[in-house]
């Protein structure tokens, strides 16, 4: 038995190829990393975002490659919440961070016992078919569920106002707004002015 490394144990210190595949691995799941790529893509950190971006992979990388054994998990997710939240000016409450912090310490241990499988199979599964763009259509396929709501808040009124005998004129959406027993008027969403419900 190898008493060199302490009877067989994985060593504490990265060899030059497990820091390089490291790096790769680091840049690899920051990449897919939607919270971060949606700071970038938004320039929630100004013009230089990307180059934040980057640097936010470094200090990952610096931190591997620095910090005294053992390393803690808290310590990763504490770098990476005051590195969105200095550089982007975003706080991530979604568990994200966690989950990063999780994938990238695995990596670090199964680099310093030169398993490279993880890391392998993250550059050869296709990249999610840009996050970003998938968060955008959800966030856009919200807005048009919300308007369609308020067209159909709009038909309800009119139709309230038809049973109730009102007379109401066809191209308008709404009702005059009236004063409610407190002496306030409801004002009508100026974005659904000028639609006509069919």
């Amino acid at each position: 038995m190898d008493s060199s490394n302490g009877g067989g144990e994985a060593p504490q210190v990265l060899s030059s190829e497990a820091a390089a595949i490291l790096s790769e691995g680091i840049s690899l799941v920051l990449s897919r990393w939607t919270a971060l790529q949606m700071a970038v893509e938004n320039q929630w950190g100004g013009r230089e975002s990307r180059g934040k971006a980057d640097l936010l992979v470094a200090s990952i990388q610096s931190w591997f490659a620095q910090t005294k054994p053992p390393l803690y998990i808290d310590d990763l997710e504490g770098i990476i919440y005051d590195d969105m939240l200095h550089s982007f000016n975003t706080e991530i409450e979604d568990g994200s961070v966690e989950e990063v912090a999780e994938q990238l310490m695995i990596m670090h241990e199964e680099c310093l016992k030169g398993q490279y499988e993880s890391i392998q199979k993250l550059k050869q599964s296709a990249p999610q078919r840009n996050a970003v763009s998938q968060s955008k259509q959800v966030a856009n396929d919200e807005d048009d569920e919300s308007s369609d709501e308020e067209g159909s808040e709009d038909s309800m009124a009119v139709e309230e106002a038809r049973q109730e005998g009102m007379d109401v004129d066809q191209s308008k959406t709404v009702a005059k707004p009236q004063p409610d027993p407190e002496g306030w008027t409801v004002v009508a969403n100026k974005r659904n002015k000028g639609r006509r419900s069919n």
